[in-house]
């Protein structure tokens, strides 16, 4: 069997140390939560120095209605890792409600096309049980669909979302290899925000991730932002890293976000950390 069926069963969904600022590629519910359009765009870097790493690139547009509590947005990214990759373009619809004069509630749909590609000219002939494939390129179409909720209010949120819902069989090589199901992964989220004097906000956050009951993975991140123009964080990868993050924002228009992971597992000594870039642009408040 090729080792892409392995991998299959482990990282199926990019990781995003900056999560808080790529919430709306994670979950749907987030669509219309904000007064404004805006476009967020994240390139991440992992495992710089390690033969065939991942790489992701995302570029996500969403905001609300100008009268109506609802909201609608849409991303397109790619995921590379080695001989195989996912390009993807998703739509997303979320309506709010009010629950309290402080409190709403936004969920969330979307509905996705995936082509996940493998190039068998970049496999390794000793992982592969017929030759033939090493002159093959298999490529596959997936619809998908997603749900997610958001709670949230001035100081706190608390977010879970649900990818992969349809849990479509992946045939590669025309089924020469055995089928691959793309399991349904879980994230819950949430973070409060402490305001600490007229200049300083703390905000602890967390991410719990992945196929639920087992291959649970979890992040915790503690932020400090100045002003509401400089941030930096401190985070923790269940087992996996430990992440610097810093941002600046820009009049309130413009954000970067830059966050290196530092490896604490036995991978670290195979490459030199992993590297993620986040630009954003938010258009003027519509309603």
């Amino acid at each position: 069997m090729i080792t892409v069926s392995s991998g299959l069963q482990g990282q199926q969904l990019p990781h995003y140390t900056q999560y808080m600022f790529n919430d709306f590629v994670i979950n749907p519910a987030i669509a219309g939560i904000h007064d404004f359009y805006q476009i967020r765009t994240n390139h991440r870097f992992q495992w710089v120095g390690l033969t065939d790493p991942p790489l992701t690139n995302s570029i996500a547009f969403y905001g609300p209605h100008a009268k109506l509590d609802m909201g609608y947005g849409g991303y397109v990214y790619n995921d590379v890792t080695g001989p195989t990759s996912r390009t993807g373009i998703t739509g997303s619809y979320a309506y709010n409600i009010v629950i309290t004069q402080d409190i709403r509630l936004s969920m969330g749909i979307s509905a996705s096309m995936m082509q996940f590609r493998i190039d068998g000219t970049q496999l390794n002939p000793r992982d592969v049980s017929d030759p033939a494939l090493l002159n093959m390129v298999s490529t596959s179409y997936l619809p998908d669909a997603g749900i997610g909720v958001y709670m949230y209010a001035e100081e706190f949120y608390v977010g879970l979302s649900a990818a992969q819902l349809l849990n479509n069989n992946l045939k590669i090589f025309d089924n020469r290899n055995g089928l691959n199901r793309l399991k349904t992964h879980i994230n819950l989220t949430g973070a409060y925000r402490f305001q600490v004097d007229r200049d300083w906000v703390l905000e602890p956050s967390v991410m719990i991730k992945g196929t639920a009951p087992k291959e649970l993975s979890f992040d915790v991140t503690a932020r400090a932002e100045w002003k509401k123009m400089l941030w930096g964080a401190v985070a923790y990868r269940y087992h996996e890293s430990i992440g610097i993050l810093l941002g600046y924002s820009y009049e309130k228009m413009l954000s970067f976000g830059y966050a290196y992971d530092i490896g604490i597992s036995t991978l670290r000594k195979y490459n030199t950390g992993t590297h993620e870039i986040m630009i954003g642009y938010r258009f003027n408040d519509i309603k």
